[in-house]
């Protein structure tokens, strides 16, 4: 299994990025998606989240608003969109893609820097 993290960089306050993971090696149509960031100096924490099918998600009340989780069951990526980007929202961004109760398995991360 393979998930592969892109769409980071720096962007000013304000501004936007789209986030995409790409899976491979793995029935993505069956896994729960969701989205992870850590900081430094602090834990890693759940952002976003979306549900095999895409009916349903949740996000952290951080970023409730400004952010938008989906996923293209036939190109097996999610993507996360985030727009009106904070410097708060500076960390390394993290795939995760679940089955049911099996190990969960992580992407690489990818930089996330909102400054001017």
């Amino acid at each position: 299994v393979q998930l592969v993290e892109s769409g980071g960089g720096l962007v000013q306050p304000g501004g936007s990025l789209r986030l995409s993971c790409a899976a491979s090696r793995l029935t993505f149509s069956r896994y729960d998606m969701s989205w992870y960031r850590q900081a430094p100096g602090k834990e890693r924490e759940l952002v976003a989240a979306i549900t095999s099918t895409g009916g349903s998600t949740n996000y952290a009340d951080s970023v409730k608003g400004r952010f938008t989780i989906s996923r293209d069951n036939a190109k097996n990526t999610v993507y996360l969109q985030m727009n009106s980007l904070k410097p708060e929202d500076t960390a390394v961004y993290y795939c995760n893609g679940r089955q049911g109760a099996y190990q969960p398995y992580w992407g690489q991360g990818t930089q996330v820097t909102v400054s001017s």
